[in-house]
């Protein structure tokens, strides 16, 4: 028991230092290097390494060590497919079933997010905007939901991808949240799914174009439309009743 949890601790602390930015996206790290770091023997760090390969956020070079990974145009689409498929039903379920605890704490994770624009706090803004979206799949009652979006998130955010005072700044990222909690607190799952879909497409599509490699990466900017068209049985909307067999 000893072991797995010392290896638990480590793996946290890794992963919070990579999404810290304290190891560099493409920065090479020795198992003994991050062992002597945190004072552990090398089995729990192997450990703990391995599960962050499993979730991406790190590649394991045989002989040389444990790379951070960067990301790419490909990988981008992967997590935001996932992240639609997901995402999207939340918001509507959340319209739908969501008790009044939950819709305020979503109303109030927007509020902090616009608070954070005011006083130009980016660690902050996105530590609200990832406690907007587990609120919202907090409705669903489903623990594993939530932390699949928190890992979807890590594997980009984690690499050093963020569209904040590149492609968009804070305010255009509020603004794109309000209407999804709009109508999640006035209870139309329609278009609580219309807008987290527009939001999540409009994200990935940025990010895209921020990490493609010029002359060698095209971006399709309709790159969602084959998974936007079938979310959803065919005749059935995001709050419809299902179609007749």
């Amino acid at each position: 028991m000893a072991r797995v949890s010392t290896t638990e601790r480590v793996f946290a602390s890794l992963r919070e230092s990579i999404v810290a930015g304290e190891f560099p996206a493409g920065s090479l790290h020795s198992i003994y290097r991050l062992a002597d770091l945190l004072e552990v023997s090398r089995t729990p760090v192997r450990e703990a390494v391995l599960r962050l390969a499993d979730i991406g956020l790190v590649t394991i070079e045989r002989n040389r060590g444990v790379r951070i990974r960067g990301v790419s145009v490909a990988d981008v689409r992967e997590v935001f497919e996932l992240r639609l498929m997901i995402e999207v039903p939340a918001a509507a379920y959340a319209a739908a079933h969501a008790d009044a605890e939950t819709v305020a704490t979503i109303e109030a994770e927007l509020s902090a997010m616009r608070a954070c624009v005011a006083h130009d706090d980016e660690a902050e803004f996105t530590a609200h905007d990832r406690l907007l979206h587990h609120a919202i799949g907090a409705a669903t009652g489903n623990a594993r939901l939530q932390a699949e979006v928190a890992t979807l998130r890590d594997s980009i955010q984690a690499r050093g991808a963020s569209t904040i005072s590149r492609s968009r700044d804070m305010a255009d990222v509020a603004q794109e949240h309000a209407p999804i909690v709009a109508a999640i607190s006035t209870r139309d799952p329609a278009a609580a799914a219309a807008h987290m879909e527009e939001h999540l497409v409009h994200t990935a599509s940025l990010l895209m174009e921020q990490v493609a490699t010029p002359g060698e990466d095209v971006v399709d900017l309709d790159w969602a439309r084959g998974l936007r068209d079938h979310l959803y049985l065919p005749g059935r909307s995001a709050s419809g009743p299902s179609p007749a067999k």
